[in-house]
């Protein structure tokens, strides 16, 4: 009706439930009538009527949608004292709950069900009985997790002691915080971390892109065990772990913005092509320790003239205490290489 309106005469009213411009379907109708002028008249948000419900405010709650969109849940929760969640489809009220309880988060959850309908319902419980129950396909939560941990997420190179270690090689803070600032993620970013290790920059990407996916490329299975320890303690369900050759398996993957590379296993260059002939204007990053590899990305670049090459070589020495004195202890020397198609 609305595509075959005319502009000059016709008037189309359009009713939508709730606030039309907290996650209204008022934002896609109006995007599609670039020719007409549309007069928005503003209803209660399942929000603004919840929290009243609940005798609660709102305006310190962090505020997603599951309904139908792609959001880091389990980070929101593990990170925040209040989140507001719009619900339906696959992610129902029980299987939100359920997900907490396998990231050990049992929080308390309110769950409001057909809300100001004369069906209405409001429940309280913890996210282990939620988990068990059935709700309406019309429902809202507030999640309250007073054990919300604090980190600075805003920042990236997060202290080293934050993940779990083992003998897997690791990308130190210093490196890692260099290299993510030159490749510069988005939060809508598809990442890919290849040779991801400890997965410490699978991690901390995920961070940055919060409304994007990050695969973890890895082959050995004793880090990907350890990446996977690391996602459930950071609570980042937008990483997801890629067993096995990186180069096997990147041409099933989605399309990517941006990549890390931190090994390669000897396919870099193969990989590099196919990474290209997925998104030419993909920005790449590179680290490599020994000047073999340095002179394989020079030497590949050369043939690729539509790209620019920076290279960063970072030195870096942490303290180490002797008695009463302080000895720097020199890392490993790293080549921080980053890569953007000119223009």
């Amino acid at each position: 009706i609305c595509a075959n309106a005319n502009p000059e005469k016709d008037i189309v009213s359009i009713l939508v439930s709730g606030d039309v411009g907290f996650f209204s379907l008022a934002k896609t109708i109006s995007g599609k009538l670039p020719d007409c002028e549309c007069v928005r008249f503003c209803g209660i948000s399942s929000l603004v009527y919840f929290a009243q419900q609940l005798q609660m405010s709102w305006d310190d709650a962090k505020i997603i949608s599951m309904h139908g969109r792609r959001q880091n849940f389990i980070e929101a929760v593990a990170h925040n004292e209040k989140v507001f969640a719009l619900t339906g489809g696959e992610n129902s009220p029980q299987a939100l709950c359920a997900k907490l309880c396998r990231f050990g988060l049992g929080v308390q959850v309110y769950v409001g069900e057909n809300l100001s309908y004369d069906n209405e319902n409001i429940s309280s419980m913890k996210a282990e009985e939620a988990a068990q129950k059935q709700f309406s396909s019309l429902s809202v939560m507030m999640i309250i997790n007073k054990d919300a941990k604090t980190l600075a997420h805003n920042v990236h190179g997060l202290n080293d002691d934050l993940f779990m270690r083992s003998k897997v090689p690791m990308t130190k803070q210093e490196i890692r915080a260099v290299s993510i600032s030159k490749l510069m993620p988005q939060e809508t970013d598809v990442i890919y971390d290849i040779g991801a290790g400890t997965g410490s920059c699978s991690i901390e990407l995920a961070l940055q892109a919060k409304r994007g996916m990050v695969y973890a490329f890895e082959r050995n299975p004793e880090a990907v065990q350890l990446i996977e320890k690391n996602k459930e303690l950071f609570g980042v369900e937008n990483l997801t772990v890629i067993a096995g050759e990186a180069s096997e398996k990147l041409e099933e993957m989605p399309v990517p913005d941006c990549v890390f590379i931190g090994g390669s296993g000897g396919n870099l260059c193969k990989m590099l092509d196919t990474i290209y002939a997925k998104n030419e204007n993909c920005r790449v990053v590179i680290n490599a320790i020994t000047v073999e590899t340095l002179i394989e990305v020079v030497e590949y670049y050369k043939q690729h003239e539509a790209y620019a090459l920076d290279i960063v070589n970072v030195f870096a020495a942490r303290a180490k205490k002797l008695g009463a004195y302080n000895l720097m202890m020199s890392q490993n020397p790293v080549y921080i290489m980053t890569v953007l198609k000119k223009g």
